[in-house]
């Protein structure tokens, strides 16, 4: 069965991309830490991060940096943190949150957000990843 992402990647499902290429895809978290957290995804559905090729992988993380830089062009922060989980969905994925502190990483509720502002912030991230993507 395929997993949600593999839903959102075929267009299945909606959602508030950021950025995209012909491996990868990048959009906001629904429940996010902070305003601007955004998952990155490989479109082939492997289980655990650290089963892909090194080939995907380490463009996966280019390409993550790439949509970081877009992130914090619009969204006020220090730094764009970067989490690892990869148990909430059989599929790797990294997090890209915006953050001031370490406390904006740990121990903090996701919050629903609301669609229209959702597209409006991925609308914003979009249009700046188009100048590095």
């Amino acid at each position: 069965m395929a997993t949600i992402f593999s839903r959102i990647i075929a267009g299945e499902i909606p959602c508030h991309k950021v950025a995209e290429d012909k491996d990868f895809i990048a959009f906001l978290d629904i429940r996010p830490i902070n305003g601007g957290h955004t998952l990155v995804v490989p479109k082939v559905e492997t289980d655990y991060l650290f089963d892909l090729s090194d080939d995907v992988l380490s463009r996966m993380l280019v390409f993550a940096k790439k949509v970081a830089g877009a992130i914090k062009e619009v969204v006020e922060c220090k730094r764009i943190g970067l989490m690892v989980i990869g148990l909430e969905v059989p599929h790797a994925h990294i997090h890209l949150i915006p953050i001031n502190s370490e406390a904006d990483m740990f121990n903090k509720a996701r919050v629903e957000w609301d669609k229209e502002k959702l597209s409006l912030l991925a609308a914003q991230i979009r249009e700046t990843s188009s100048n590095l993507i």
